[in-house]
């Protein structure tokens, strides 16, 4: 017998290892098919001797079930069947299973960095485009025993590897092999191994210039491929490559008359057989992503909110991680430019970064060693490195320009304003940019940064913004110096700053002409945010004059204040002219405003024409109005057809707005119609809301109806009213069944209910678990002890904040901190205060810094203060920060028990 088994013994053998593995498995052949998802008949002739070998699809469902190593089986069934020459030897040509393939070790770009202690290369979810189906019916045909061969041609990183890798996945069930060449050089293994491709086999030339363009041996491979594709004996066998457009044109375009011809045989080959990839996705594959991204696919998802605009998603996944690479693992000099250049981004300067701003900025980034080690071009280095490209041509820092202006010919000439940016200036990846606003979310730029803002940056929105971003940092001087650049290039917020300072300061004069350039640079959205803040300081006089010049200046909210006021003062004709102008500039509930104008007058085609206006921008509101309008005088028909506007673009709030003031006004029949419609349209708040009615009206059968109705939507608050009736009537165990469903839906309080009433039951059992259940939560657990404290339990009260304090919920810890304050425990308390701040609580590092304050210790107050304010959600009020809700102005606590 020879070594290599014959198409007989072949199909023997594979016949003899199915029945041993079914005698293991201990099925008859019915129980097989079963379980393996195949007719009778098909499996009882994978067994029978002198049937025909069975089909690879066959194989591979009975391996599955009888736990056999399928690819051996395969290779029986190819010899057996005729499909491979047994001369070829054990391993049946080059090449393994598709299934064993890792796509990442055939190039195919990883889109992530999955988490864990070894971290994973992660792919996106897969988003067909147009050339995708090419690549389908090309595999469909090699399925069906033909060779083919395509090669897809794009720039980098748009996605040609992850086609072709999708493209073979329907081959890999059927028991496709893939055969990558690339030891011990791509060309050589190529060229080495073509002769012995059997059937079946994917030929995986990926960056295919490796290949055919080698000088040596590209002729010599193409006419191998060549060869492999036409002998009848080897089909079928599915070629795929990839090739960026500048080799595709140098091995398909001819040469001049009588110069060499070194790519002769490649063009032969390559001729209909290349396939062109766009760069971009289009409206089409962008939906796509976005529906994939909305059912949760965090990669396409973040790569839309940087690529939507441009549709370089591919390019956007390639370079990622990447990036992430080259930022986390880079040289203490190219991170402080990075550092640099994330903080500038995440506090408002523009994209085009100079490079003396980021050079200078990253000074104080360094450690004391890295800032001794500095050679004299350093920085030269630094941004030499982070010019260079990843995947999909991103680089983590590159050189950039902001775009001449265009202006119309035949227009004026004027001096063209100057750059904003002096010499080179770079832009941050954009999905560096995303990190850095995350990780380095609570940091604060170091003083480096705010001079190198103050010296370098000329762009006034620029210096605007970093001067309230250091201010809201306590970096006070900066924020005033930064303030006088940015007034200094006309940023109008900041000249009204400036303004106030002045005016506050007597000088009026001075005021005055900082306000007016203020509203010259266009301003004046920001004089009525000023003017706000004079009203609520009890100065209503300079807030009125603040007002009246925003609204000559035309801001929208002026005058609509501006209108109100001359509406209360009387002044209808004036108010109108206001709120007209109000409404011109942007400003919708202007409208609303001047149709109570008009109604008040019984102008009510004027109050139609408003209505008509407001409609035709799309305001729901304002159709479903002209709809009641209609059946009001008696088109039925044209009311229906407004109100079904309505209803078609979703805006339910439209209706039930409309609904209500038909209740309001005594209409209930037009309003129990409108719920009803907004019910049917299947929102549970209008069947709550036609439930109240009934209530109203006592019709307490009708009220169940629709609260029924409203719970099987799922409406909590339904169940809750259900279980609370049920309760009064004396079915407890009605209503505790519509509290478990409540409760199932996480509402804590009806989970602790729950088990207060089976507590009163007499289930202690029951009511242990379900206070467990509110146990695994710390906000639960926060929440039972509030009522336990509403009840008077304090004790019982103390024991579960406690509880919810292990289980690391701040705010548990700030009331137990309270606690301890209140009753003299100084210690016990700052104990507590500390480990909420130790969570980064806002109030409870306002206390801790507080308590240092007190202390006498200064510094390490300031600190804890200034931890406070990176949280963004310091007070404004400097006494509420220093003396914070529980405490009096004194700073004696307030005590928070009877």
């Amino acid at each position: 017998m020879h070594d290599e088994p014959s198409e007989l013994t072949a199909l023997i053998e594979l016949r003899k290892r199915l029945a041993d593995g079914l005698a293991r498995a201990g099925l008859n052949k019915t129980q097989l098919a079963t379980r393996a998802e195949l007719g009778r008949t098909t499996v009882q002739e994978a067994f029978q001797a002198g049937k025909p070998a069975p089909s690879a699809e066959t194989v591979v469902a009975l391996a599955r079930v009888l736990r056999l190593p399928d690819q051996r089986l395969l290779d029986l069934r190819r010899i057996a069947a005729g499909d491979i020459d047994p001369a070829l030897g054990k391993n049946y040509g080059p090449g393994r299973p598709i299934t064993e393939w890792d796509p990442h070790d055939l190039e195919v770009h990883p889109a992530g960095i999955g988490s864990g202690v070894v971290p994973q290369r992660t792919l996106s979810g897969y988003v067909p485009r147009g050339h995708d189906r090419i690549l389908t019916d090309a595999a469909l045909e090699a399925a069906q025993g033909n060779s083919r061969m395509l090669v897809l041609v794009g720039t980098s990183s748009t996605g040609k590897t992850r086609a072709c890798w999708e493209a073979i996945q329907p081959l890999a069930t059927r028991g496709w092999r893939l055969w990558h060449p690339f030891d011990p050089t791509r060309a050589e293994a190529a060229l080495d191994d073509l002769e012995r491709v059997a059937p079946r086999t994917v030929v995986w030339l990926n960056e295919a210039q490796h290949y055919l363009g080698n000088p040596q041996l590209g002729e010599r491979i193409a006419a191998a491929v060549h060869n492999l594709l036409t002998h009848p004996k080897r089909r079928p066998v599915l070629v795929l490559g990839t090739l960026w457009p500048e080799y595709a044109d140098q091995y398909t375009v001819l040469p001049p008359a009588g110069s060499p011809d070194p790519h002769s045989r490649v063009r032969e080959i390559l001729a209909g057989r290349t396939l062109t990839i766009p760069d971009t996705f289009d409206q089409d594959a962008l939906r796509t992503a976005a529906v994939l991204a909305q059912d949760g696919d965090q990669l396409l998802g973040d790569a839309l909110t940087r690529a939507h605009d441009h549709g370089r998603v591919t390019q956007d996944l390639a370079g990622a991680p990447e990036l992430l690479r080259r930022y986390e693992h880079g040289a203490p000099t190219t991170k402080a430019v990075l550092h640099a250049a994330m903080d500038a981004r995440r506090l408002g300067v523009g994209l085009h970064l100079p490079q003396t701003f980021l050079t200078d900025a990253a000074i104080d980034y360094l450690s004391e060693q890295d800032y001794d080690e500095l050679t004299d071009d350093w920085a030269e280095a630094a941004f030499a490195d982070l010019a260079r490209p990843v995947h999909g041509k991103q680089a983590p820092l590159r050189r950039t320009g902001a775009r001449p202006r265009r202006r119309p010919p035949g227009g004026p000439i004027s001096t063209p304003a100057p750059s904003s940016v002096t010499g080179p200036a770079f832009r941050l990846a954009d999905y560096l940019e995303q990190h850095g606003r995350t990780a380095r979310l609570r940091l604060c730029p170091p003083a480096s940064f705010w001079a190198a803002a103050y010296a370098h940056l000329t762009h006034s929105d620029d210096l605007g913004n970093l001067a309230l971003a250091a201010e809201r940092r306590h970096r006070l001087q900066w924020a005033h110096h930064l303030r006088l650049r940015a007034a200094d290039a006309g940023h109008p917020y900041s000249l009204n700053c400036l303004a106030r300072i002045w005016e506050e300061a007597g000088d009026m004069e001075g005021a005055e002409a900082l306000y007016q350039r203020a509203v010259d640079a266009g301003g004046a959205s920001d004089l009525t945010e000023l003017a706000d803040q004079r009203r609520e300081a009890g100065d209503p006089e300079g807030a009125e004059a603040l007002y009246r010049r925003a609204a000559d200046a035309g801001d929208a909210d002026a005058l609509f204040l501006v209108a109100r006021r001359r509406k209360a003062a009387g002044d209808r004709e004036g108010a109108e002219a206001f709120y007209q102008r109000a409404a011109d500039a942007g400003r919708a509930d202007a409208l609303v405003d001047l149709v109570e104008l008009k109604e008040e007058t019984g102008d009510w085609e004027g109050v139609k024409s408003l209505y008509r206006r407001a409609a035709a921008t799309g305001d729901t509101y304002a159709i479903a109005r002209l709809a009641d309008m209609m059946e009001e005088a008696g088109d039925q028909e044209g009311a229906e057809a407004l109100y079904q506007q309505v209803v078609d673009a979703d805006d339910t709030d439209a209706l039930i707005n409309l609904a209500e003031l038909k209740e309001e006004a005594g209409d209930l029949d037009g309003a129990e119609a409108l719920y009803q419609r907004v019910a049917d349209a299947g929102d549970t708040h209008a069947l709550i809301f036609l439930a109240q009615m009934k209530e109203e009206a006592e019709d307490w059968e009708g009220v169940k109806v629709l609260y029924q109705r409203a719970a099987d939507a799922g409406d909590t608050h339904a169940l809750k009213y259900l279980a609370q009736m049920k309760e009064k009537a004396g079915d407890l165990e009605g209503a505790e069944a519509l509290y478990q469903r409540a409760a199932d839906t996480g509402d804590t309080y009806t989970v602790v209910h729950l088990a207060e009433l089976k507590e009163e039951a007499g289930d202690l059992e029951g009511a242990e678990t379900l206070y467990q259940q509110a146990a695994t939560d710390p906000t639960a657990l926060t929440v039972l002890a509030q009522i336990r404290e509403q009840a008077g339990d304090w004790e019982g009260a103390k024991a579960v904040y406690e509880r919810a304090a292990d289980a690391g919920h701040a705010s548990a810890m700030v009331r137990l901190a309270e606690l301890r304050e209140w009753a003299g425990d100084q210690k016990g308390a700052e104990t507590f205060y500390q480990r909420a701040a130790d969570t980064g609580d806002p109030d409870a590092l306002i206390h801790v810094a507080r308590m240092r304050d007190e202390a006498g210790d200064q510094e390490d107050a300031e600190t804890f203060y200034q931890q406070a304010a990176n949280t963004g959600e310091l007070p404004d009020d400097e006494a509420k920060m220093r003396w914070p809700y529980g405490l009096d102005p004194d700073g004696s606590p307030t005590p928070p028990w009877p």
